[in-house]
């Protein structure tokens, strides 16, 4: 257990490197989303995003796995000490990058006309073709900002990608505000969006070049990024398979809206409700960053208990932050859409109780798009991880084919008949077979095990604190405002009491979080705050 805490230590400190960089970044992001949704309206806002639907998809083909191969190799050989050998690694997968990259970006170029007619939308809505041009190139930028993050990760210099990453959204909100501003509209905010994220690139290699410098040398070692590279490619091959599946499949729902759909206003509130879900993601995505080199510095075959302990604990401690940030952000969307796209100006929506949204769907969405992140509680952050942390590749590829045989033809069926009620139900259905599969095979092959009686009072404390909260708030009707600001205090409140009373937190798991959490910089004094009172409550309540 003592092995597993030392790499949990290490985690959450790159962990939370990388999370306060996405907090900073995506706050730029969302002030940004916000003017640009106000400026364009929802209806430029559906036509920016169906712009954007080609180019996400093939940068799915651009990878091919390799920036996940550069994160396990990385870390691997970093814990069996042959960091010279990273070197190779690194440029084997920065050259793979930016080649894959050009090519996708000048096909894109040259297809966008034939493309832009596949959409319903391009009868009314011609320089389509010309928006995807402008995108194409962010096939190639974001292929350095990818090569440069897996780099981070992998030597888990965390701190290098936040910085990154502020720098892109910093820009990415200040170009499109003032190219929207200036008259370009949507075009503009697409420009702005393709030269944030190459100068982003750009920052993002300059940082590798010093992680690279600072490499160990040997006289006895020497550059063979052929033999690397085909390495990478045989680890990352079913990897690659499987991003391509499951990227293809969220690209398609949207491509099959467009297609069934002349409409776009209701996918313009889907967009809006998609990229303000961030908030959770905020915290899943910083934590399935770091479990993956974690899990992958361990053998199942040498280090099965302390493989077994760590993703224990991984499943237990994501759920605890994961779930309940779900749940809040189900409860008060409503009050969340009606602050952010205010019907009538920003004052109001802040201190009028009567206050509407521009996006009258986009609460409904947000709230149903929350729901995907309840299945942390089961482990769906740390298994896919643990998986192809132990060279298993292919076995999640099986699983991803398995989501995709579900999803394309019940997606096709639900967006014909219920359009973006359809595609949502579709996200949250069609990956459930293959979770509760990859469940029984690191049980059965593995041997570990999820502590079910945990994530049930998880589950059932958030829940509980959710409805009260939601009622709470229905029954107050005060401004948007504040009503967010007695809902998040009393669900906060409110689900500390019940986790308490459940004995959801064991000492031992609040002796646990107080060690991985000290080297977190001015939020540990936070977080032991509140741990040290959760253990005195329960002393007196006796309960521990």
């Amino acid at each position: 257990m003592s092995k597993a805490l030392d790499l949990g230590k290490i985690s959450t400190k790159a962990g939370f490197n990388y999370f306060w960089g996405l907090v900073i970044s995506n706050i730029i992001s969302s002030v940004g989303t916000i003017f640009i949704i106000n400026l364009l309206g929802s209806e430029a806002y559906g036509l920016y995003g169906l712009a954007l639907t080609v180019p996400n998809l093939l940068m799915l083909f651009r990878d091919w796995g390799i920036n996940k191969a550069m994160v396990r190799y990385t870390a691997q050989y970093r814990a069996e000490n042959r960091e010279p050998e990273i070197k190779s690694i690194f440029l084997a997968g920065i050259v793979f990058e930016i080649a894959m990259g050009l090519i996708m970006s000048i096909l894109l170029f040259l297809m966008a006309g034939n493309i832009a007619q596949f959409f319903k939308a391009y009868g009314a809505h011609p320089e389509l073709t010309t928006l995807i041009q402008i995108v194409s190139f962010s096939i190639l930028a974001h292929g350095l900002t990818t090569a440069a993050t897996a780099v981070f990760t992998g030597t888990e210099k965390t701190t290098y990608n936040s910085i990154m990453l502020i720098c892109q959204y910093t820009l990415k909100t200040l170009l499109i505000i003032c190219f929207v501003i200036t008259g370009f509209g949507t075009i503009g905010a697409l420009s702005g969006l393709t030269l944030s994220f190459a100068i982003a690139g750009l920052i993002g290699m300059a940082f590798t070049i010093i992680l690279y410098r600072k490499i160990p040398k040997t006289t006895n070692y020497k550059l063979n990024l052929g033999k690397y590279l085909k390495g990478m490619l045989k680890y990352s091959t079913p990897v690659a398979i499987l991003a391509v599946l499951s990227g293809f499949l969220a690209q398609f729902y949207i491509m099959i809206y467009g297609y069934f759909f002349e409409d776009i206003i209701p996918l313009g509130n889907y967009n809006a409700a998609f990229n303000f879900v961030v908030l959770i993601t905020f915290f899943s995505l910083s934590i399935t960053t770091m479990l993956f080199p974690a899990f992958s510095k361990l053998d199942i075959k040498k280090d099965k208990t302390t493989l077994k302990n760590l993703f224990q604990a991984s499943v237990k401690y994501s759920a605890l932050i994961v779930v309940p940030v779900a749940f809040i952000v189900m409860c008060l969307a409503t009050q969340a859409v009606t602050i952010l796209f205010p019907q009538d100006g920003i004052l109001q929506s802040l201190f009028n109780a009567n206050a509407t949204t521009k996006l009258p769907d986009a609460p409904l969405f947000l709230a149903l798009l929350s729901i995907n992140y309840l299945t942390t509680a089961v482990g769906s952050l740390s298994i896919g991880n643990i998986i192809d942390s132990q060279g298993q590749t292919g076995l999640n590829l099986k699983f991803t084919i398995l989501t995709a045989a579900i999803g394309f033809p019940m997606g096709y069926i639900l967006i014909h008949n219920y359009s973006i009620l359809g595609l949502i139900f579709t996200t949250i259905v069609a990956p459930l077979p293959s979770l509760i599969l990859s469940i029984i095979w690191v049980k059965k092959h593995y041997d570990l095990t999820i502590d079910w009686i945990s994530s049930a009072k998880i589950l059932l404390s958030s829940t509980i604190t959710a409805a009260l909260t939601y009622m709470i708030v229905y029954f107050i009707h005060l401004s948007a405002l504040i009503e967010l600001i007695i809902g998040i205090a009393f669900f906060t409140i409110v689900l500390i009491g019940a986790l308490i009373l459940t004995k959801t937190l064991s000492p031992r798991d609040i002796d646990n979080l107080r060690t991985m959490t000290t080297n977190i910089g001015p939020i540990t004094k936070i977080i032991h705050f509140i741990l040290n009172n959760m253990e005195k409550t329960m002393t007196k309540l006796k309960l521990n």
